[in-house]
């Protein structure tokens, strides 16, 4: 099992139109791409927010080619929708964790 991992902080005054965006429109529009079995938005907690608030959205998928395939196929234009929204309102990073049990 894939975790892909998106780490976002978002600047105080857009955080909750931002919050609002990401459940109605980006993470359904991100599963619609049939590449995800599940997604979760959590917020970091015991972080300093005096300049945004950090949030962490994971997606699970079957397997990296799977992950690979969304990469190339999908993600370029939902990370620039994100960007033109948003920008320079927020940072973001993505790290892809494979699950141990």
């Amino acid at each position: 099992m894939i975790l892909y991992n998106v780490t976002v902080k978002v600047e105080l005054p857009i955080a909750g139109t931002w919050l609002q965006w990401m459940r109605e429109d980006h993470i359904p529009a991100v599963m619609a791409t049939g590449m995800f079995l599940s997604s979760r938005m959590s917020h970091l907690l015991l972080q300093d927010e005096s300049d945004g608030i950090t949030y962490s959205i994971q997606y699970e998928c079957s397997d990296l080619a799977t992950l690979q395939k969304y990469q190339a196929q999908y993600a370029p234009q939902l990370q620039k929708e994100h960007a033109d929204k948003f920008a320079p309102y927020f940072v973001a990073f993505r790290t892809v964790l494979e699950v141990l049990n």
